[in-house]
């Protein structure tokens, strides 16, 4: 398995990417990893770290896409950019799967034109494994995507299904439908149209859609995977982590204002760590853009070294998973009027 990661992309480059990705290589024997970036710099950061281990290497890149390049075109501007020469080497068959902390806008632009959408996808999406519930949930759309259609809804669905049964080893992932109640009559034009797409694909057997779910029951583990819009997922997403972010404060707080709280702290420590891991956005690092060919993933923009790390597992996970041939497979039932 070989991982090529942008080493130029994000707020800590290239220290905390090369550190990430140097950690991810000593601790998977055989999982190669290739650095794209400035190739001084990134030697200069790999020093620091203690040098690269045999199974990373360097390919230089001399430009960097940074925040301030326009998303739609800096690839095409930038041609020796970090993110361009990795992505293309994806599309070449010189790696598995492709990991940057960089511009989420570029990337995904950069993702669906070099790497190219599958077949009859007519998005990507992004698609979070967010730790709540019981294994997790898969949450797609949670941004690329701010307006939808019925299709990109029902597309989003399968996708959602296909990945959760891989990387959540589920036989029939629940699907649900984002929506501000349970009933079919609920929620826009947009949400009522999709709930009978998804319908007829339930009762064919095609999806095990169970409705419409409200966040807070999303959040609990009412479903697997929980279809929206990239600018409705957003929300629900930056929601989990803030309300995750607030309750680590409080808790924290909480134990430490007496001499008995504190003391209860100690003996709930194990437990409380245990819970600061499993919200913490740097356990799972990344977010995979599904509906590309190849497997695209799209780490935060202040990404350190651990959440780094995490994200090359990540795509290692979605590499494995091969989705590509599943939905190639089922593309036709994932079309409207089809």
């Amino acid at each position: 398995m070989k991982i090529i990661v942008d080493a130029m992309g994000g707020d800590n480059a290239p220290l905390e990417i090369v550190k990430g990705a140097v950690q991810a290589a000593k601790a998977r024997p055989g999982l190669e990893i290739v650095l794209v970036g400035r190739e001084a710099e990134v030697r200069a950061a790999a020093g620091a770290c203690g040098g690269l281990p045999v199974t990373v290497t360097v390919v230089n890149a001399a430009e960097v896409i940074d925040m301030h390049d326009d998303p739609a075109t800096a690839f095409k501007t930038k041609k020796d950019s970090s993110m361009t020469v990795g992505l293309t080497m994806l599309k070449n068959g010189e790696g598995d799967a492709f990991v940057s902390a960089g511009s989420t806008g570029a990337l995904l632009s950069a993702g669906t034109l070099l790497v190219k959408r599958i077949r009859g996808i007519r998005r990507a999406a992004m698609a979070p494994l967010v730790p709540v519930g019981g294994k997790g949930l898969v949450l797609v759309d949670c941004g690329a995507n701010a307006e939808c259609t019925v299709e990109y809804l029902l597309q989003f669905a399968y996708l959602g299904s296909f990945y959760a049964a891989k990387a959540l080893g589920l036989a029939k992932p629940r699907v649900g439908l984002l929506n501000i109640g349970t009933e079919d009559s609920k929620g826009d034009a947009l949400r009522r149209e999709t709930y009978k797409a998804l319908k007829e694909a339930g009762d064919a057997g095609h999806l095990n859609f169970i409705g419409n779910i409200e966040a807070k029951e999303a959040i609990k583990g009412g479903c697997d995977v929980v279809v929206t819009d990239g600018f409705s997922g957003n929300v629900m997403l930056k929601s989990i982590e803030g309300v995750g972010s607030f309750m680590g404060k409080e808790l924290k707080g909480l134990f430490l204002s007496s001499l008995k709280t504190k003391v209860a702290a100690l003996l709930v420590k194990n437990g409380l760590s245990a819970f600061k891991e499993r919200l913490d956005p740097d356990t799972i690092g990344g977010t995979p853009f599904l509906g590309l060919q190849k497997p695209v993933i799209k780490a935060h923009g202040s990404s350190k070294a651990r959440a780094i790390e995490n994200a090359v597992y990540q795509a290692v996970t979605a590499a494995e998973a091969d989705l590509a041939g599943q939905i190639e497979a089922n593309i036709q039932l994932m079309k409207t009027g089809h």
